[in-house]
């Protein structure tokens, strides 16, 4: 689908951003452009909603898990505390693998980057003295997510909060693991058909997202800003399609499809990222899909700071990368944050480095005066010809995409993975020569340098954690929560 805006230009020799975009040295506003429509208003580039930030903040949603269920719920009442606004469940590798904590494959990394979940007694516990209806809650869970949704649910039900009354979202998607990385544990034709199951079943829980589609996993991987967007809205128009295909109604699930994006280092890219973003959904589900709904349309995301643009050589320096990096997302509009701490280039994060992170966003938040208008860099000569070149080349990315079949073909044919590895090693040649400085690491260096902060210890001895539900346990509270949608067999 071609992109529908005029592209503008500007002066003077050309200096790539991060990500390769043409960045002209002047911009002025000689060049023709559309009159840029209001905020929440068809195709939402300056945002979703009317007031944005003076309606409501963003939440802050600190990612946070490790240990035991105990320890986790720990963390969550130490940032709830500190003013968090929303919660962020980080599970371990094996509840990430399905597998249960006593399982010998996951002998040795039980709670070492996340928090232990084998049963519903464990998520009880994750969420002791956490009224569920009070917090949204956000859940990085991808093959495993109807079991780990199936637990918070029975929870919720254990507490009497009504599941009209839940909020939050699960990340779900199955599709940035195939198109970061070249192995999988989970196979994509059935794991397509639990999403879609998922998407049947969200009426049940109305403000709850059964999906989050997550570019930050592809960024992380190495792609550029470009090839994030482009590769994470293929994957969210690949959902919709398949729902369609399972014949449900594009207005009864695509307002509850949320997406999770990077926020990385390259401050001016980032925000016309967003915005790019918005048109590009919303113009697509419009035109291709045929919502009638404007809550299909708008594109609403969570963003995170970039893990890897930070740093093990002086870590104090990943405090202002983040800042800007969450800057970034809030001038972009963002709905909901996180914000790294300094040291998770080196450990999970210390109490000390997640207050300075969550203490970050609500400096931009009530001081910075950030939130007082919609939009803020709207008409920028700059931002508004950045927004329209990376929606141009995103649209070539859509278009080369389809042209191969699809998502599916694409990860079959390693498209993905070759265009995210190239675009990582162009990245470190131009670190390795000194063509792209990162202060700290081939530039602005000191010697004898040591590491000046206390890190997290979390102890491998951790693994007795004991799975205590029984297999048909499990299953009768899967039965009892998805019953109505099990009618056709998975495989």
């Amino acid at each position: 689908m071609a992109t529908k805006t005029t592209r503008r230009g500007g002066k003077g020799p050309i200096e790539p951003s991060l990500s390769g975009l043409p960045i002209h040295l002047l911009y002025t506003g000689e060049d023709p452009r559309p009159p840029l429509e209001p905020p929440a208003v068809y195709p939402y580039t300056r945002g979703i909603h009317d007031t944005m930030y003076r309606g409501r903040l963003w939440t802050m949603r600190q990612f946070a898990g490790f240990g035991t269920a105990q320890d986790t719920n720990a963390r969550f009442h130490y940032l709830l505390q500190g003013g968090q606004t929303g919660l962020s469940v980080a599970f371990d590798m094996p509840t990430l693998m399905g597998l249960d904590a006593d399982h010998p494959l996951a002998q040795g990394e039980v709670g070492r980057e996340g928090v232990a979940i084998s049963t519903v007694a464990d998520m009880a516990t994750l969420f002791d003295r956490i009224p569920l209806d009070q917090v949204s809650t956000s859940m990085t869970i991808n093959g495993p997510a109807p079991v780990l949704w199936a637990f918070y649910l029975a929870v919720a039900d254990a507490q009497g909060v009504p599941w009209t009354a839940l909020r939050g979202t699960l990340q779900t998607d199955i599709l940035k693991e195939y198109i970061a990385q070249k192995e999988w544990l989970f196979p994509p034709a059935p794991s397509m058909r639990l999403i879609t199951d998922m998407f049947a079943f969200t009426p049940q829980v109305p403000q709850f997202n059964p999906i989050s589609v997550s570019g930050y996993h592809i960024r992380e991987a190495g792609s550029t800003a470009v090839q994030e967007l482009a590769f994470t809205l293929a994957a969210g128009f690949a959902y919709v399609a398949a729902a369609i295909a399972a014949g449900l109604d594009v207005d009864d699930f695509a307002p509850r499809i949320s997406f999770f994006f990077n926020a990385h280092i390259d401050f001016f890219e980032e925000i016309a990222k967003y915005r790019a973003a918005r048109r590009i959904w919303a113009r697509w589900m419009k035109e291709k899909y045929h919502a009638r709904s404007e809550k299909s349309l708008k594109l609403r995301f969570h963003t995170q700071t970039a893990g890897s643009s930070l740093t093990a050589q002086q870590p104090e320096n990943n405090i202002v990368r983040t800042a800007l990096e969450a800057l970034s997302a809030v001038l972009g509009g963002t709905q909901s944050l996180h914000t790294n701490s300094m040291d998770e280039v080196l450990a999970l994060p210390s109490e000390k480095a997640v207050t300075i992170a969550l203490r970050t966003q609500q400096i931009i938040a009530h001081e910075a005066g950030v939130a007082r208008t919609v939009d803020p860099l709207g008409g920028s000569y700059f931002v508004e010809a950045l927004t329209d070149e990376m929606e141009r080349q995103v649209e070539v990315y859509l278009e080369e995409i389809d042209r191969l079949g699809g998502v599916l073909a694409c990860i079959d044919g390693g498209y993905f993975q070759r265009e995210i590895a190239d675009a990582a090693y162009r990245y470190q040649q131009e670190t390795d020569s000194g063509e792209r400085i990162v202060v700290g690491v081939n530039g602005f260096t000191e010697d004898g340098e040591t590491q000046p902060i206390d890190l997290l210890r979390i102890d491998p001895a951790i693994g007795a954690v004991r799975a205590e539900a029984t297999l048909g346990e499990i299953c009768g509270a899967l039965k009892e929560v998805f019953g109505t949608y099990r009618e056709r067999p998975v495989f």
